[in-house]
């Protein structure tokens, strides 16, 4: 209808082919186009066989059903399902072996495809590679997409020596997990290493992770299924899971081979969070002080505790909705957020502080310090809520630098950091559409080698700065400036 070759979707009824719910929706309008009235009498099977409610993804083969509007994991008693797979790929295969050298030349020859940059006066190819969705998993395709182009983290995973966990009679074939499946023997380190690798090669257009997702299913509970997830959950999960199994023996696998001397990171930069320091917490790991007074008697507490990323409130003075004849009110910043964090705030009613001194809960107040900043800040914005019985969405634009981030007022001491240590450079953003937790859809910018580029699942396009800054973050990642030589003495 729309002549768009972004998320093909096939009808299994029919075999007519339209877009996806994420380019103009033509698959799901021939799903209502074909729906029969409903009459007094009850329908019959011929009736309810030409509805057209099933369709498949042609670019994941993942299935979908509009009536129960969720992906379907099961197959016919006949294996249609599995059949229609089989065909598509057989055709997806041939026609990427004849038309390869045609695509190839049409790259070299076209100046209007979006592929191709000026780079020092020559012509490159873009060697960015897409990830496609399996069903509602953009979320993950998000959170892959920009840790992908944190190069010191990625370079580690990447250069990891490869596990076959996989007997002869699997390995390379393609298959299609579903829950029931009771295979143990899995590897979230190796299949992330995997996916790491087959970014940026330049290969393929996109690749599919679906051995990285069954892994995520086994290990990780609360993702299985197609629903949309929250993002930020799965990054906290993955990491933390990376994390443990980094440390060895995780989920009955031996990974001997990754244990800690493995790794060329210097000990001053670990940060220790449940157990042994691995990458995740050289990376990502920074130390809060969390600073407690009470109230009444005057008695302070104090605790460390280790983080991997930032839960940032945004002020509620800047969540209102303004319409349309009210005046615009101040900006959100990323500083109002940090401020917001970091500021003296008086405990409420519910929160009492159990002091020692007086033996019992008081009134008190509590105020954050940093007393570690880590290698990569990762700053997440809550912009889900509880009121009542919903979860809603703070769609707040929230203002963000791209450069020089200075994070030097928010140390405990800021007199022992170095001039550049606390200057944080943008290197990737988790952006998500839409007005809810449970749906909606998430994108992400990052850079690499000097260019942005918008990952939207299977499709990457460059993009400026502006188009970056203007973006409502959800989450947003921080690389350490490294210090030039010579600039201490300056």
């Amino acid at each position: 209808v729309c002549r768009s070759n972004k998320s093909p979707w096939v009808c299994l009824t029919c075999s007519s082919v339209h877009c996806g719910r994420y380019v103009n929706g033509h698959a799901k309008k021939h799903y209502e186009d074909a729906q029969i009235p409903m009459t007094n009498h009850k329908k019959t099977e011929k009736q309810e066989k030409v509805q057209h409610t099933v369709c498949m993804d042609c670019s994941s083969y993942s299935t979908y059903c509009y009536r129960c509007d969720d992906f379907v994991v099961n197959d016919t008693k006949l294996g249609l399902v599995q059949k229609v797979r089989e065909h598509l790929q057989n055709l997806e295969n041939s026609a990427f072996t004849s038309d390869r050298h045609r695509k190839r030349k049409l790259l070299e020859n076209s100046s209007l495809n979006n592929k191709l940059l000026k780079v020092n006066g020559s012509t490159t190819a873009l060697c960015a590679t897409g990830l496609r969705n399996l069903g509602n998993t953009c979320f993950m395709n998000a959170i892959l997409q920009s840790l992908s182009n944190i190069q010191q983290f990625c370079c580690y995973f990447k250069e990891l020596p490869a596990v076959e966990l996989r007997n002869g009679k699997t390995a390379g074939r393609r298959t299609y997990h579903t829950r029931s499946q009771g295979d143990n023997n899995v590897s979230l380190v190796e299949e992330f290493r995997k996916t790491l690798c087959a970014l940026w090669q330049g290969s393929q257009t996109a690749f599919s992770p679906e051995s990285l997702f069954y892994v995520v299913w086994k290990i990780m509970p609360n993702f299985r299924g197609y629903q949309q997830q929250d993002a930020h959950e799965f990054m906290r999960y993955l990491l933390d899971h990376l994390h443990l199994e980094l440390q060895g023996g995780f989920n009955g696998v031996s990974r001997s081979v990754i244990l800690q001397e493995n790794s060329n990171l210097s000990a001053s930069n670990k940060c220790c969070i449940n157990g042994a320091s691995t990458v995740v917490t050289a990376i990502f790991g920074g130390i809060l002080q969390n600073e407690v007074n009470c109230l009444i008697c005057g008695t302070e507490s104090r605790k460390f505790d280790p983080f991997l990323d930032l839960s940032l409130d945004i002020p509620s003075q800047f969540r209102n909705k303004r319409t349309k004849n009210q005046e615009s009110g101040p900006m959100c910043t990323l500083r109002d957020c940090l401020r917001s964090f970091t500021d003296l705030e008086e405990l409420d009613e519910t929160e009492l502080y159990m002091c020692h001194k007086c033996k019992k809960k008081q009134k008190s107040t509590k105020k954050f310090w940093i007393q570690k900043l880590p290698k990569v800040l990762c700053l997440h914005l809550k912009r889900f809520h509880w009121t009542a019985y919903l979860r809603n969405k703070v769609d707040t634009y929230v203002e963000f630098p791209l450069r020089g981030l200075d994070m030097k007022c928010y140390l405990l001491e800021p007199e022992n950091s170095g001039p550049e240590s606390c200057l944080y450079d943008l290197v990737a953003v988790v952006v998500h559409h839409g007005s809810g937790v449970g749906s909606g859809h998430y994108t992400a910018y990052a850079a690499h080698e000097g260019r942005w580029f918008h990952f939207n699942d299977s499709t990457v396009t460059l993009t400026d700065e502006d188009t970056v800054g203007k973006a409502k973050a959800y989450i947003l990642f921080y690389v350490e400036r490294q210090a030039k030589p010579g600039a201490e003495k300056l």
